[in-house]
């Protein structure tokens, strides 16, 4: 069978045929990413990210000034990512995530783009964002991207843009030209 190469991909705004697609990607996604010893503490990260924002994802973004993006392939959900204003020209890039089945295509590298194109058509200077230490590809992405290490820490409580339970995040930020 082909591969459908990323470039392939459509990125366009949040529609709500695909929420189900959405929530399936983030929690089959967070699964992945959770160690052994931690699985009762991510299925309790994921309960509560859906309550807060995944389960209303239109009302979630709009309410923070910001956007949420969907990679389309045919009819297909191949990714996602999320913007949320922090603060004047600031905008957070959240719940990127791409398909486990449609990984190493380049398509991680043209949401970033498409991200960065919409924080500047909006005004936006910075773009922030956080990650941790379960993902190391999203670190050498954001690293290679030319995102700027601003800190890191030791997340000890939950929320639903951290599991907490003491996994090391590492904020980024980068400035927009």
């Amino acid at each position: 069978m082909t591969q459908v190469p990323a470039h392939l991909v459509q990125i366009v705004p949040f529609d709500e045929t695909y929420a189900g697609a959405v929530r399936d990607l983030f929690v089959t996604v967070n699964r992945a990413l959770a160690p052994p010893d931690r699985r009762a503490a991510f299925e309790d990260y994921i309960a509560r990210s859906i309550a807060a924002e995944i389960g209303r994802i239109a009302d979630y973004y709009r309410e923070r000034h910001g956007s949420f993006r969907l990679a389309i392939e045919g009819d297909r959900l191949r990714g996602m990512y999320g913007l949320e204003a922090t603060g004047p020209g600031r905008m957070e890039l959240r719940r990127m995530y791409v398909a486990p089945d449609f990984q190493r295509r380049g398509l991680a590298r043209r949401m970033l783009a498409d991200a960065e194109a919409v924080c500047r058509a909006t005004g936006s200077t910075v773009l922030e964002l956080s990650t941790s230490e379960l993902q190391q590809p999203a670190l050498a992405l954001y690293r290679g991207a030319g995102f700027d290490l601003l800190r890191e820490e030791i997340a000890e409580t939950g929320s639903n843009k951290t599991i907490g339970g003491g996994i090391r995040r590492f904020h980024f930020e980068k400035r927009l030209g």
